[in-house]
């Protein structure tokens, strides 16, 4: 797999987050927008699979420096979110939906906003429009992916029983996402 720019797969993710976009807006017009979510995971995962597997093959794969170029790419524009979404919140918010940004706040930059929404989801679960960063949902179950997928790599030394493993996770994963998803939707969509 070459590192190479690859101009389609920018078209694809123009594709999926404008679908995304026009379910939030036309949600009647587009009722399965959420699929562009699901676009843009693989891509994603398209793309770091292909980073690590040419490094590995290069012999020159590693995982803090992966996780730092993580860092590097994504701190800075959350770091800006956070803080611009607290200032403002401390302005425009009461102090109970205050405390509660401020836990989605801790949520988000540990990458686990996606568990923290999961628990919160309820009946009696504050609107939406309540919750500015909600969107974080998306970004915690990336970086999640992130934290798991470089490691199954390295069973790649395992030989067969790599794949094996691999084929174990893969197939756990589609079981899961398909009993998630008829019988705990809210399961399924913040896992």
């Amino acid at each position: 797999m070459t590192n190479a720019y690859k101009p389609h797969i920018d078209g694809l993710r123009a594709v999926a987050v404008s679908i995304v976009v026009l379910f939030h807006a036309f949600p009647s017009w587009v009722p399965g927008g959420f699929v562009g979510v699901d676009v843009f995971f693989v891509i994603s995962g398209y793309l770091i699979t292909g980073i690590i597997a040419s490094e590995m093959e290069q012999e020159r794969f590693s995982l803090s420096r992966f996780y730092a170029r993580r860092a590097k790419r994504i701190f800075p524009a959350l770091a800006t979110v956070l803080l611009a979404t607290l200032a403002i919140g401390g302005w425009g918010f009461l102090p109970d939906a205050y405390k509660s940004l401020g836990l989605h706040t801790v949520a988000g930059a540990l990458f686990v906003p996606n568990l923290l929404l999961w628990n919160e989801a309820e009946y009696f679960d504050a609107a939406a429009s309540w919750k500015p960063l909600l969107h974080l949902w998306s970004l915690g179950i990336e970086e999640q992916f992130y934290l798991f997928w470089p490691a199954l790599f390295y069973l790649k030394t395992l030989g067969r029983a790599s794949l094996g493993v691999l084929l174990i996770v893969i197939i756990s994963s589609f079981a899961y996402s398909v009993y998630a998803t008829n019988l705990t939707p809210t399961a399924a969509f913040y896992s």
